[in-house]
């Protein structure tokens, strides 16, 4: 459809001799067009970065041995994700130590 749109604007520039008000016209028109686009991919990101969320909330409360207060965490400020991501990378770096030490135990890839 947009080809078509674009035939149609070329084939009227002679019509109107190639003005700037025919410029314009398409110029808006792809402007317009690429605003709506933007709005249905961020609404569609929107939906599935919501989908994912409910998917690991539920994942996080069936297991047994999982931390609760995981679900729901977008929901927490920068300040206290950076804190939570400060502890998860001091356990990062235990692991490493550990795995250093113990040559013998296979890395999981």
């Amino acid at each position: 459809m947009a080809g078509l749109v674009v035939v149609a604007w070329v084939g009227t520039g002679p019509l109107f001799h190639f003005s700037d008000k025919w410029a314009m016209v398409i110029s808006t028109g792809t402007s317009v067009a690429t605003f709506l686009m933007v709005l249905l991919i961020q609404s569609t990101q929107n939906r599935d970065s919501r989908a994912i969320n409910l998917k690991l909330n539920e994942l996080i409360r069936a297991h047994d041995n999982a931390r609760n207060q995981m679900i729901d965490i977008e929901r927490l400020s920068d300040i206290e994700l950076d804190e939570m991501q400060a502890t998860y990378e001091k356990i990062k770096t235990g692991w490493a130590a550990r795995q250093a030490r113990s040559p013998s135990v296979p890395v999981d890839k």
